[in-house]
């Protein structure tokens, strides 16, 4: 038998779960881990409810993706029984060591296939807490009982922010199964000069940049009301999303046509050099990514003090979000 079949058969099998294959915060940092893992010490399988950016990427960085059925972030019952036996098909078929469930909808049903088939740790990673999104109170009351059964239903649960983990550690029960690890990135990255944002606009006027996710919950909108009330204020949105065709309609019934404009999805790097400043003013978030990347690049910041951005904001340095710090400390929990 060749040294490469011994290596796979002593590989530890990981299977990483998620929801939507777009690219947000939660994809990036299983992208990140699934591709950062030490080669021959982890077979590594990532399954996703549909086939996206982070499919695509996963296959052209050579891991093995499972396309799972009915697993949406919607609430359906029908759709919801379909994707728990697809979930648990996956499970059967790779007989992870190791599953690390990402995303509320796929945490949930995930953990509970996880743990009728008896694999032997079972984590999970918290990106913001769903029952602290601004909702009704029946909708809020439901979510934090899925939260609460997933955080039971895993032994290990990972969140992503100072506040979060104060969040977690009151849900009864699992205070001893919350651990702290900021996101991480590659301080070493490149950025580019912004040339497709700066010519989008006139020249020497300051700009206004956003990038994310186009959802309620990432609030563009704020910055385009802003704008309407500024004459001065013009505003560069990065990101595709279902908010789209709204954010597109009040920017045309604003007529801000020429100084409020959406960019679709562009990467950070290429685009936040383009900024004069950076503004995130979502309503909820965890702890995202291109804070920490445009706060690298040198750009001022505004945003709310919310979920995790007060953990970069106060931060006098970067060393505890570092991509390498953020696999080291994940690894120690998958030991």
């Amino acid at each position: 038998m060749g040294q490469s079949k011994v290596i796979s058969l002593m590989a530890t099998r990981i299977l990483y779960v998620i929801t939507k294959a777009n690219w947000g915060g939660a994809q990036r940092y299983v992208y990140d881990l699934a591709t950062s893992l030490p080669k021959g010490e982890f077979d590594v399988t990532v399954a996703v409810g549909d086939d996206g950016v982070l499919s695509k990427k996963l296959r052209d960085a050579g891991i093995r993706v499972i396309t799972l059925m009915h697993v949406q972030r919607d609430i359906s019952v029908t759709s919801d029984i379909g994707g728990f036996f697809s979930i648990y098909s996956a499970l059967r078929a790779v007989r992870p060591d190791i599953v690390h469930l990402n995303s509320s909808k796929a945490g949930g049903l995930g953990a509970l296939a996880a743990r009728l088939l008896g694999v032997r740790k079972i984590l999970f990673t918290a990106h913001g807490w769903p029952f602290m999104e601004r909702r009704n109170s029946v909708w809020r009351a439901f979510a934090w009982a899925s939260s609460w059964a997933t955080a039971l239903l895993s032994h290990t649960v990972v969140v992503i922010s100072t506040s979060e983990l104060y969040i977690g550690r009151k849900l009864p029960f699992c205070a001893k199964k919350m651990h702290l690890i900021h996101n991480g990135i590659d301080q070493r990255m490149r950025f580019g000069p912004g040339e497709q944002i700066r010519r989008a606009f006139p020249l020497g006027v300051r700009i206004t940049g956003t990038i994310g996710e186009l959802n309620k919950n990432k609030n563009q909108i704020a910055l385009i009301e802003e704008a309407r009330g500024n004459a001065a204020q013009y505003v560069a949105i990065v990101g595709e999303g279902e908010m789209r065709p709204y954010l597109e309609g009040k920017i045309k019934e604003y007529g801000l046509q020429d100084r409020v404009k959406l960019f679709g999805f562009v990467p950070a790097q290429e685009v936040l050099r383009g900024f004069d400043e950076f503004a995130l003013p979502s309503l909820k978030e965890g702890l995202g990514y291109v804070l920490l990347e445009a706060r690298l690049a040198g750009l001022p910041l505004r945003t709310n003090r919310i979920g995790g951005i007060p953990d970069v904001l106060d931060a006098f340095d970067m060393t505890d979000f570092t991509l390498d710090r953020m696999v080291e400390k994940t690894l120690a929990l998958y030991g």
